[in-house]
């Protein structure tokens, strides 16, 4: 109950005080896991559904619309945003923050648009990284296996000389081996990456604190598409090679005027460019935002704040993918404003707040909230929350030209972006209870019930005859609308209990129901039965932990995953399990063991995937780390 947390309202609360589905991965967790990836530590989040598509390419989401691009749920690092506007997803590829580096990741299931903006509908993923003061020292990773078939870190942190400034500096590699198609050839999806980046921290006796960190990547991977060609017409499964390269630096500075209010300034540049395997792109961006927090008397706590995002891209199409027009400039602008309201201290808070944000293509929209909390004791709290968020459109809903398939005619089936789409919305509805029954066991207790409108459908167009080839061409054209609504609902629940002072286990599950529906205009007679097909509507969870004497300590995480009917995907367990042994003060030894309980096995299979889906492998590797 005493956690602290600052993703739900940008500034520090107790858990005990938080109206939110909140779930914190901390870092003992995080050793505890025996992940390598971001993707395989969620795994652990009640009510996050986590999907590896093949050896490099993940479908996430919260509360269901899982998919490669899952454009529900926002992801941040340090605050600084990796959704990407272009295909409304995140490039997991490349989320390459080392491990041993995060603080804790908080995962807010629900809509967080109040505070965070647009696509923050169904969840938020806020990774924080440590302060470069608390990685002082050397640090040396060095492994390999099976899949994972070589990786390394390498890190140093020091002070400067007056001691004001902490900063660190790190390299790290890895190379990722392919995973088997679905006939046990190989999937051609293997990828490499490199990638360095430092960290400064300074405090100054003013009350002012500066952060400066920047990122550069450059890596490589395969992928396996389906392409389509028109003369003749045939469809054909090819690999392709796709270049990886970008980088981001981000700033903030923070001033205390008293002990009573302070203000945050953050900004960032970032950049990236993906060649392929279907379209190549490059997109820049430019993101400023301002934070100011108040006390007002003994009962108000006032946040408010602005923002300004630039972004451009740049592309290359192919037969397969292009967008129109190649290039597009966007500018978002935001305004927010939350009161925390204590209507009897210790016992009753109140959290009204909106945001007014003007996205790439819709124009203004408003995001409001309301939650409240009830404390009956320091070791119980009822919550309870109604929340608007608004799902924007991105550069694929409006500017794609895709190929799905090519027919004999010859003929195309083409996927067409439409300038008219407007925001999806939720309306959600939100109640929950955590408690520590005893200074072992605490249980905390999700439930939710949301109603969506104007979500995406794809409707067929008249056909047409495209007189520029030879022979013509018969097109089939389909488009983004905005024709299907309807309701999830859920609950989430996490147990975590300390049986012994040597041996704990986190149990959790979660349930998920969806149903939707097409508008009278509507053609789209599968959107909705694809939708709630791919979403398990169980999954559960159970992690062990348990340290013997002499440095010795075992993990055993077990994940269970319900079936995908419309993906025919079955059910699945997947079984993790770590060994670690502290051989010297300052070295550890871990062999490690992914999906151990059946050699492959498939997990998400998405008609709509921009790559072909490969069966997940089993892992087992071994690592060594040493910290001076």
């Amino acid at each position: 109950m005493n956690v602290h947390v600052t993703s739900v309202s940008k500034q520090d609360q107790k858990m005990s005080q938080v109206a939110a589905a909140v779930f914190v991965i901390a870092q003992d967790d995080i050793r505890e896991s025996g992940a390598t990836t971001i993707p395989d530590l969620l795994r652990m989040v009640p009510g996050l559904n986590v999907a590896q598509i093949n050896s490099n390419t993940w479908a996430i989401s919260a509360r269901g619309f899982n998919s490669q691009f899952a454009d529900k749920l926002l992801v941040l690092v340090d605050g600084r945003t990796v959704y990407t506007p272009t295909l409304a997803e995140v490039f997991w590829d490349t989320l390459d923050v080392p491990l041993e580096d995060i603080e804790r990741i908080e995962v807010i299931r629900g809509p967080g648009g109040t505070v965070w903006g647009a696509n923050a509908v169904n969840g938020i993923i806020n990774i924080i990284t440590k302060e470069a003061g608390e990685t002082l020292g050397g640090l040396l990773e060095a492994g390999g296996g099976t899949v994972n078939q070589g990786f390394g870190l390498a890190q140093y942190g020091a002070k400067t000389r007056g001691g004001g400034t902490a900063f660190r500096v790190f390299t790290k590699y890895f190379n990722r081996s392919h995973f088997p198609d679905f006939s046990g050839q190989n999937g051609h999806d293997g990828s490499h990456l490199l990638h360095g980046g430092f960290r400064a921290d300074s405090t100054s006796s003013k009350g002012d604190s500066t952060m400066l960190q920047a990122d550069l990547y450059s890596g490589a991977e395969q992928e396996t598409i389906v392409h389509s060609e028109l003369s003749p017409p045939q469809n054909i499964t090819v690999p392709r090679h796709v270049s990886l390269s970008g980088g981001d630096i981000l700033g903030s500075w923070g001033h205390s005027f008293s002990s009573r209010s302070d203000l945050t300034l953050q900004a960032y540049l970032d950049h990236y460019t993906n060649s392929g395997p279907e379209a190549r792109e490059t997109r820049d961006t430019v993101d400023i935002d301002s934070h100011y927090h108040l006390l007002i008397g003994s009962r108000n706590d006032l946040s408010v704040g602005m923002g300004y995002r630039y972004t451009r891209n740049r592309t290359v199409g192919t037969i397969d993918q292009a967008f129109v027009p190649p290039h597009e400039d966007g500018h978002l602008y935001n305004v927010f404003a939350e009161d925390q309201i204590t209507l009897q201290p210790d016992r009753w808070f109140l959290y009204a707040g909106v945001k007014l944000e003007d996205n790439y293509f819709r124009g203004f929209a408003a995001e409001p909230s309301f939650r409240i909390a009830w404390t009956p004791s320091t070791k119980q709290t009822l919550w309870a929350a109604v929340s608007d968020a608004h799902r924007a459109p991105s550069y694929r809903d409006v500017g794609l030209k895709a190929t799905l398939a090519a027919l004999p005619g010859p003929a195309a089936v083409v996927l067409l972006g439409n300038r008219g789409f407007e925001d999806e919305v939720v309306l959600a509805y939100e109640l929950g209870y955590r408690t520590q029954i005893y200074k072992r066991l605490s249980i905390d207790l999700a439930s939710f019930f949301n109603r969506y409108y104007d979500l995406q459908s794809i409707e067929p167009l008249p056909p047409f005859i495209e007189p520029n080839t030879s022979p013509a061409l018969l097109i089939l054209p389909k488009t983004f609308a905005n024709n299907l609504y309807g309701t999830t609902g859920g609950v989430e629940a996490s147990v975590h209990w300390k049986v012994t002072d040597r041996w704990t286990v986190s149990p959790g599950y979660s349930f998920l129901k969806i149903h939707l529906h097409t508008k009278p205009a509507s053609q789209d007679l599968g959107g909705p039965a694809d939708i709630a097909g791919s979403n398990p509507v169980h999954q559960a969870q159970l992690r062990s932990h348990w340290e013997f004497a002499r440095g010795f300590g075992w993990d055993a995480n077990a994940y269970f995953t319900g079936p995908l009917t419309e993906q025919l995907v079955a059910s699945y367990t997947r079984l993790d399990s770590q060994l670690t042994w502290d051989l010297l003060e300052r070295v550890q030894l871990s062999l490690v063991g992914q999906n151990l309980l059946s050699d492959h096995h498939v997990e998400f299979n998405d008609d709509l995937a921009l790559v072909n889906s490969s069966a997940i492998k089993r892992n087992v590797f071994a690592k060594i780390v040493w910290t001076f």
